[in-house]
């Protein structure tokens, strides 16, 4: 195929028009609705994937599917022809066959969604794309894993809770920060009561990202950038929230309430562009609103407390926090350390040694896949460890760990957010995209290969 394709600022702007897909999705009425969790699809023998956009972390993707038993690439669609023949190549290598390849103008990948040889779709393109893709994925009778954050508007986190509902298909986030050791063995000692009666947790992405300023046509910073102009608000909030939303039994015993959120001063994007690029650049005319921290402070229904902070502009080591307290005790990643509650009067101090508290508490899904993930998973073999879980769970008609209202629970704190800095960092309700099934819905289960 030698098709060049539009560039990135066009595939953003056919997202309006791709928008059309929503209409109605509020609409669905309650007798077209299937309870979507826990969503139990039929059984699948072998899983028949395809990928739209495999520029970047959809490559990824692409590398951890054919290290899996019970799965075939079907297809792959993309705007640029060296990236289809990237993956291409790398799926021929490895497995001896070649998907079928599809580009052409920003709606080409509707080609791959009308084929009746693929079950499950994997969506990572631009964030603007998340909701449309996905909702269109799910109504050709697919089910839908869709990128991190799964939508940037409360209309569009309902769009894909009552697609997935009024379907009966899977709409899952790729949480992957879900997935790494340290939160799955806190998933493990939360279960098993080590902490006590949980009371409050802290997540975060934290992670210097200017760089990707310099990206203008293609990659990620071409279309990740411009929303620091857009938005002032936590504009990547699950991967810090999504564990410890785990922890707490969000959606499964427990709710988001409402929220406040503050940012700090946007700075530091503007000083990059002012050092890096030239005079008259579109980076150093650009005008940057995003705060270059913002914290946001989450209320649960049963009372527990939970802080999101998002920063990717100042220069400050990498860290997703990951904490979580309770009544016996606390856990804090990055590094990982824990303090559990001694004798009466005494202090607890943070113990580092991480060996001994493996070797009792390391989640069995991590124990089951380390070897494989070691030697293929990206992101420290978290990505290895979700996308086998979703090739478990689909083969086995399982329901998955993460549901459509935890897509839409989680991605809702990026708009509400920038709700309530824009009005005084007043509360801001979050809606119950599970509609009451929240009280009866049950916890998150440990479980192992």
């Amino acid at each position: 195929m030698t098709h060049a394709g539009p560039n990135r600022r066009q595939f953003l702007a056919g997202a309006g028009a791709v928008g059309t897909t929503l209409v109605a999705a509020r609409g669905v009425t309650a007798a077209q609705r299937t309870n979507a969790g826990p969503l139990r699809a039929n059984a699948l023998d072998e899983v028949r994937f395809g990928l739209i956009g495999v520029g970047e972390r959809g490559f990824d993707h692409v590398r951890s599917l054919i290290m899996l038993d019970g799965v075939r690439i079907v297809a792959l669609a993309d705007l640029y022809d060296d990236v289809l023949e990237k993956s291409a190549s790398e799926v021929e290598s490895t497995r001896g066959y070649r998907p079928d390849l599809i580009n052409g103008d920003e709606h080409a990948y509707r080609r791959l969604l009308d084929r009746d040889d693929i079950d499950a779709v994997i969506i990572s393109t631009p964030w603007s794309w998340h909701v449309p893709m996905a909702v269109e994925t799910m109504k050709s009778g697919k089910h839908a894993f869709v990128e991190v954050p799964a939508a940037q508007t409360v209309e569009g986190c309902w769009a894909l809770v009552d697609t997935s509902e009024a379907t009966g298909k899977h709409c899952m986030m790729l949480e992957n920060c879900c997935y790494g050791r340290s939160e799955l063995m806190v998933l493990n000692m939360v279960r098993r009561g080590l902490l006590g009666e949980l009371t409050h947790g802290e997540g975060a992405y934290i992670h210097e990202l200017r760089f990707q300023m310099k990206d203008m046509d293609r990659h990620t910073g071409s279309w990740r950038t411009p929303w620091h102009t857009r938005r002032d608000g936590n504009l990547y909030p699950t991967h810090g929230l999504g564990s410890v939303a785990q922890y707490m039994n969000i959606n499964r015993g427990d709710r988001f309430d409402y929220l406040t959120s503050v940012s700090s001063p946007a700075l530091g994007r503007a000083a990059y562009a002012a050092e890096i690029f030239p005079a008259g650049h579109p980076r150093r005319q650009a005008h940057f609103i995003a705060g270059d921290m913002n914290t946001t402070l989450i209320k649960t229904v049963m009372g527990r407390s939970i802080m999101v902070q998002h920063d990717t502009t100042t220069t400050r080591p990498y860290s997703r926090l990951n904490l979580i307290q309770g009544t016996k005790g606390a856990f804090a990643s990055f590094p990982d350390r824990i303090a559990l509650a001694g004798a009466e009067d005494e202090h607890a101090d943070w113990d580092t040694d991480m060996a001994p508290w493996q070797a009792r508490f390391d989640h069995p899904l991590w124990t089951g896949t380390a070897d494989l993930a070691a030697q293929h998973g990206g992101h420290g073999g978290m990505d290895l460890v979700m996308m086998w879980r979703i090739v478990a769970c689909l083969r086995a008609g399982e329901a998955l760990d993460q549901s459509v209202y935890d897509a839409a629970a989680w991605s809702a704190i990026g708009p509400l957010s920038a709700e309530s800095v824009a009005n005084r960092s007043n509360s801001v309700d979050i809606p119950d995209f599970t509609r009451g099934g929240w009280e009866t819905a049950k916890p998150l289960d440990v479980v192992g290969v």
